[in-house]
């Protein structure tokens, strides 16, 4: 890890670059992919299963079979791990729920908001490293709540042709019936064109590695919406004499071990801290199974010394962490000076893997500095508002002389004219 004292800001966007994709060379790949899948449907996904994931598939659809069975897989400590943040997740997305909005902003005029849910959602859940069932809880308990019409559920499968049991208990517990075995760019083709087995949707959810992004980031040239652009998984750790070496070693070390391509910060006051973290770090490391990816990822990563607090605070809000933890003694004072982060994280006994598993926040987040421009998924992120606007007698002579005029100096005389005809015929009574 990479310390870097006291930089200049004219070097923090290069200091603290992102690790880059050859963008051009994956749409190369995507392209095409896309375009078969379009073609061919369901053919194209299974010849995609056969080439990627090593299977010759027999039917793209999970059964039931296979999704009741999956319970009987797991332990019972973690079924009901599971169910703990089910329960949380589900409380903090319902506290989400916003009522109608209707206010009559004049006599006579009355304008109206409500929430209505995304008729087609798509999930994608990565199964390759790591099978994410959580991201099954981050996706499908909002998509419940809101209340889509239909959700479905695209995974890889294994070379077996199986989905990792946690993954399918997770969605028969939520109410998802609809999963597919279909992963990469070719998952996200289908729920963009819509195959026999896979429905279209109107907008598509989750993670991925960088070809998954690439296809998420075309499909929206063909009508489809997506969450937010999305890169490796990242943290941003701000401590001071105040934190446990240990706790931020940890922490970093939970996000370095995502992928080669994740990236880990550190931004503290003390270069004695810093040396004490990279040391704990050194030591953690040797443990994990997921040792060699953690230890590719650290060389994207920096531990910065920021003596002044405005200018770490300036660093952090420049960067816009996926993740933020803050591990100092005035914790207050700096969270209330942050405006760029996915997720916060205050205090000692706050690890980022409490949002990542069951404290009840999402774990879907913008990274790659999104997150100055982006929120994470949440109940809106399944919702759409739509306005309505009911206007009375009273109401269109009250407004409609502002109408005329602002339409009249518009040069848009039809604008006009479907006021003006309206306002006659209430003066004269008819048309």
């Amino acid at each position: 890890m990479k310390i870097l004292n006291n930089p200049d800001s004219n070097t923090w966007e290069k200091e603290l670059a992102r690790p880059v994709h050859k963008t051009k060379q994956i749409n190369k790949i995507v392209k095409p992919i896309l375009r078969k899948v379009k073609r061919n449907g369901d053919k194209a996904l299974i010849k995609f299963a056969l080439e990627y994931d090593h299977v010759q598939l027999e039917s793209l659809l999970v059964s039931e079979k296979e999704i009741k069975s999956s319970e009987n897989s797991l332990s019972k400590e973690l079924k009901e791990a599971i169910q703990v943040a089910k329960i949380n997740i589900e409380k903090f997305h319902k506290a989400q729920v916003s009522e109608d909005l209707v206010e009559e902003v004049m006599p006579g005029v009355v304008c109206k908001r409500n929430s209505m849910p995304i008729q087609k959602v798509g999930l994608y859940i990565p199964g390759g490293t790591a099978p994410l069932f959580s991201t099954v809880l981050m996706l499908g308990i909002p998509a419940k709540i809101a209340g889509c019409k239909e959700i479905v559920l695209c995974t890889p499968p294994d070379r077996h042709g199986e989905i990792h049991p946690a993954i399918l208990y997770t969605a028969d517990l939520i109410g998802i019936t609809k999963i597919i075995k279909a992963g990469g760019a070719q998952a996200i083709a289908a729920m963009t064109f819509g195959t026999n087995t896979v429905p279209k949707v109107d907008k598509i959810f989750g993670p991925g590695n960088q070809y998954v992004t690439a296809a998420k980031q075309m499909a929206t040239k063909y009508g489809v919406a997506i969450d937010m652009p999305a890169g490796p998984s990242e943290v941003l750790v701000y401590a001071d004499k105040t934190a446990v070496p240990a706790f931020v070693a940890a922490d970093l070390l939970s996000q370095a071990e995502h992928g080669v391509d994740s990236q880990v910060v550190l931004v503290t006051n003390s270069e004695k801290f810093a040396q004490k973290v990279i040391k704990e770090i050194g030591a953690q490391v040797e443990e994990l199974p997921r040792k060699d990816i953690a230890v590719k990822a650290l060389k994207n990563s920096r531990a910065v010394i920021m003596k002044d607090q405005v200018q770490a605070l300036e660093l952090i809000n420049e960067y816009a962490p996926e993740h933020l933890i803050i591990s100092v003694e005035n914790e207050e004072e700096v969270v209330n000076s942050i405006y760029n982060a996915g997720s916060i994280f205050i205090g000692n006994f706050t690890p980022e893997s409490a949002g990542d598993y069951a404290s009840g926040t999402n774990h879907t987040l913008p990274t790659y500095g999104y997150a100055r421009n982006y929120s994470g998924v949440s109940l809106d992120s399944f919702i759409k508002k739509m306005t309505y606007q009911k206007i009375t007698e009273e109401g269109i002579k009250n407004l409609g002389p502002t109408i005329e005029v602002m339409a009249a100096n518009e040069l848009l005389e039809a604008h006009k004219n479907a006021v003006t005809i309206r306002l006659n015929y209430l003066k004269n009574n008819k048309l």
